[in-house]
Formats: C-alpha cells, structure tokens, sequence
C-alpha cells in the first residue's frame, strides 16, 4: 500500500474483484438467454424480477464488507478468539439474511409481478422464478459468507472457484431443466430458477469446505451465542454499502414503472441493457473497491501524491473501459438485442435506446470512480449524494419530462442525468481535495 507503484497496485488488487462480479452477473444472464426462447413474456419476467435479485446480492455484499473488515481486524491483532466468534457470527448473520429473502419472497412474489405486469403469463413465469430463487437462497448467502471469510485471510483465488463452480453448473442445468432435456422435466423458467439455487448451493458447500480446511481462520459453532456487538459492528460498516448497491434496485423499478407509458418495448429493451452493461460496467466497479483501501491507506499515511495518482489513473482506465462499451453497444445493439430473441419491433427501438443510454458510459465511470475516492477520503455523504443523483434524483425527472415531450426521447435522460452527475462528482472531489490538503498542511505546522 505504501510503496508498491500504484497503477500496478490498483490493477493487482481490482482485477479478482472484477471477476467476482462478473460472475455474479452471469447467473441472471445466463437465465435470461435461455428463457427468452420461450417467449417475450419469459424475458420480461426475469428483467422485472433482476432488481430483487440486484437487491439481494447488494445486503450479501454489503454485509460481506463489514463481515471481511472486522474479520481482518481480529486476525491482524491476532485475536484467534474473536476471529472465531466473528466467523461463526458472519455466517449466522447471513443466515438470517436468508430467511428474510425466504420468508417475503414466499408471501410477495405474485403480488411484486402484478405490480408491474398485467400480463398473466409473464406473471406467471415472473411469480414462480423469483419465488424459488428468494426461497432457495440460502446457497446465495452462505456462498458469501465462506468468500468474505477466504478474502479476510488474503485468498484471492478460492472465492473466485467458488463463483466459478456454481456459474458453471448454471450453465449447464438451464437448458436441461427449462426445455426438459433427456429425463429432466420441462420446468420452463421455474427450471432457469431451480439451475440457479443448485448452483449456489454446490458454491456455498464446495466454500464451506474450503473454509473449514483454511488454517488462518476457523469456522466454529461450539458454545456458539449470537452477538449483538459484532453484529453492530458489522453493519456500522456495512449498511452505507447496501444502501448504494442497492440505488441500482430502486432506479431500475422506477425505470420499469415509468418506460411502459411511453414504449411497448421499453421494459424489454431496459432488461437487455441492464444485463449486457454489467459487462461494461463491472471492471470499473472492481477498481472502484480496489481504489477504496488504497486511497484510504495513503490518506491515512499523508501521501497526497499517491492519492492523486492512483485516482487520476483510475479515472484514466475507467473512460476507457467505458469507452470501448460506448463502441460496442454503438456498433452492434442489434446483435446484442437478438441475443434475447427479439422480435423486429423490439430491435427497431432497441437500437436506438443502446445507443442513447451508452454515450452516458464514460460519464458514468468517472462518477464512479470519483465516489469510491470521496469514500475514502472520509466525504461519504458526498459520495452517496453523487449515487443518488446519477440513479434517482435526475434520473426519473429527466425520464418524465423527456417522455412526454418526445416517448423516443426518454433514453437520453440517462445521459443527461450522467453528465450532471458527474460535474457534481468533479466540483465534490475537488472540494475534498482541498479539505485534505488544508489538513496535512495543518497537521504539518502542528509538528513543527
């Protein structure tokens, strides 16, 4: 952290969690390329119920932060004792976290899809996907828990398997179980549902296993008593985590509800970009959690030269990335629209969204990068005002008054809500600049 180069130091570090989310990314996708084939409503079914599962993944991961922070304290203080009963802790937290994603998916599923839907087939498929993935998740969040204890005792490696193996098994079940292949029944996209948890679950087992032979931490349910100090602890840490994951949840249903009254497709077209823009989108969040514990180590130690940098970089890969996405969606959206099976119609519109919705890409990706250096700088209210208005407070106006000036117009309110978010994310951080560099000159002149 303190003397390695830091461009080689944030792409060491952003690259496994780059890959982490990629993965993640693929089970909705996945799903969702094999259910199209079984009509337009399957498709839309599971792109009304992605912001559920987007909201679910952000409480594991944002509990996983707090869980791995606190983690890693104990066992950098050697402290076997309260690493073990923040362990077993950990995991009866998620625990719970399963049983709430159980308990109201069972009784709010139908009634989530009619929200949204009054078609009765694609409340049908809808009702039954998502109650069987809240239901099952279990493997869900104990997947996470044996991954944040891994990355606490710096393993890299084994998380990345435990994704990997579950993906794969994904892959392999959806056709088999959604169009009934061999001696396996027809499921449909209760089968896409049924593919997803197994593979959670063989990932939460196979990570179980991979903890319990882990020689730096133990895994330990002995004389085990929950603890509300830990679970304070964790969450003091981990709640603002959730919260901004989970702004992706709230813009993409605000989105669902306002599109239908302007565009037929539009709830089509906004499932297929949410799911193909996580490719796009996902290196750059990887180095938006690598910038994090960089910045915040050097602004702990004074270096105000490696926190420029390192940020300046960030923002020079993240217009990149974000760039070549930008030339992507630009160049082929309806090669990446017939991926989902889509009719004529759909493709007719789909084009001209994809490209409205990705000139807003590089925009995006300084903001993003812009948030995770005001986190770490201590300006987390500034941070979360950036999320808010690149997700809602411009987003849905903007969608509104755009829409009914002109339907086609409403895909370029994600630009206009980018390019304004961004000029507050550049005026924020360098008002946090400032702010840091008045400090280390104050505290220069203290210690003379």
């Amino acid at each position: 952290m303190a003397v390695m180069p830091v461009r080689r130091l944030l792409l060491n570090m952003a690259w496994p969690m780059a890959l982490s989310m990629l993965v993640q990314a693929l089970y909705n996708l996945v799903d969702s390329l094999f259910v199209a084939r079984l009509g337009e409503s399957g498709f839309v079914a599971l792109s009304l119920v992605f912001p559920v599962q987007v909201l679910m993944i952000a409480v594991c991961v944002g509990t996983g932060v707090g869980f791995n922070a606190l983690l890693s304290r104990y066992l950098g203080m050697r402290e076997e004792e309260k690493a073990v009963k923040t362990t077993s802790n950990g995991y009866f937290i998620y625990f719970i976290c399963w049983l709430v994603f159980a308990i109201t998916g069972a009784l709010f599923s139908r009634p989530f899809l009619h929200i949204f839907s009054a078609d009765a087939q694609t409340v049908e498929y809808g009702a039954q996907y998502l109650a069987i993935v809240t239901v099952g998740s279990v493997g869900l969040c104990l997947q996470f828990a044996s991954e944040r204890t891994l990355q606490a005792t710096g393993d890299t490696v084994r998380p990345m398997i435990i994704q990997s193996l579950g993906a794969v098994i994904n892959l392999i079940l959806d056709p088999l179980l959604i169009f009934g292949i061999g001696p396996f029944p027809r499921l449909e996209a209760a089968g896409a549902a049924l593919a997803t948890v197994i593979g959670q679950i063989i990932g939460a087992v196979a990570g179980i296993l991979m903890v319990r032979r882990n020689k730096v931490v133990r895994l330990s349910f002995k004389k085990f008593r929950p603890s509300a100090d830990i679970a304070k602890n964790i969450f003091k840490i981990g709640v603002p985590a959730i919260f901004v994951q989970a702004l992706a949840t709230v813009m993409t249903m605000g989105m669902n509800y306002i599109l239908p009254f302007f565009t037929a497709s539009g709830v089509f077209i906004q499932g297929a970009y949410f799911k193909l823009q996580a490719f796009v989108f996902m290196p750059v969040n990887g180095m938006n959690n690598a910038l994090i514990p960089i910045v915040s180590f050097n602004y702990g130690a004074g270096n105000t030269r490696r926190i420029t940098g390192v940020v300046r970089f960030a923002v020079f890969i993240a217009v990149v990335i974000m760039a070549a996405g930008t030339l992507i969606f630009v160049a082929f959206p309806s090669g990446l629209l017939r991926m989902f099976n889509a009719d004529a119609s759909v493709i007719t519109e789909g084009i001209s969204a994809l490209r409205a919705i990705s000139v807003s890409f590089v925009f995006a990706g300084v903001s993003i990068i812009l948030c995770a250096a005001l986190q770490a700088l201590g300006a987390a209210v500034s941070s979360l005002i950036v999320s808010l208005l690149r997700q809602v407070v411009f987003l849905f106006p903007f969608a509104l008054i755009s829409g009914l000036i002109d339907p086609s117009a409403v895909w370029f309110s994600f630009l206009a809500a980018e390019i304004f978010s961004c000029i507050a994310a550049l005026l924020l951080y360098r008002r946090a600049c400032s702010k840091m560099l008045y400090a280390h000159k104050t505290a220069e002149h203290g210690s003379r």
